[in-house]
């Protein structure tokens, strides 16, 4: 299996915890952590869930590896997350010392890895990732549109 087949399995595994966020009524993003073809960490967004503005699917995912790996730090490691990485997202995978990042889909607001900033490749800092984008992007820009759609259009939310 080459490496773009590795990198959409790998994704659609994401897509569906980012499903699982959406089922707990986070907004849907998931997220795994792989190091030499194996699930070593998985998260989804629950900072509703946790009370705790934490806990987004990168953080989760990479707490999940970090304690399997007995190890704070992931060398080798690649994280699959279906949204581009915020800064405090990107400040934990530089932390971490991921090797490489795939995301699915920019988000031009706040995302810290290509749209906004360049965090994962700023030159100040000691450690730098591998960056690629776009396995099933339409699929997950698609997941983020339909969830907020719904908000938007809930009674509930709606402001009066």
């Amino acid at each position: 299996m080459g490496i773009e087949e590795q990198d959409q399995q790998w994704m659609a595994h994401a897509l569906n915890l980012a499903c699982r966020a959406e089922e707990e009524g986070e907004v849907p993003i998931g997220a795994v952590v792989v190091k030499d073809g194996v699930v070593i960490g998985e998260g989804w967004n629950r900072p509703i869930a946790l009370h705790d503005p934490t806990a987004h699917a990168e953080v989760q995912a990479i707490r999940a590896a970090a304690i399997k790996q007995c190890n704070y730090r992931l060398p080798g490691s690649t994280l699959y997350v279906t949204l581009e990485p915020c800064t405090m997202c990107a400040g934990a995978i530089l932390q971490a010392r991921i090797e490489r990042v795939v995301f699915a889909t920019t988000d031009p607001r706040s995302g810290a890895v290509e749209s906004q900033f360049q965090l994962l490749n700023h030159a100040e800092f000691n450690h730098r990732c591998r960056v690629d984008s776009g396995p099933l992007a339409a699929q997950s820009a698609a997941l983020l549109k339909q969830f907020f759609r719904k908000r938007r259009n809930s009674p509930s939310t709606r402001v009066s």
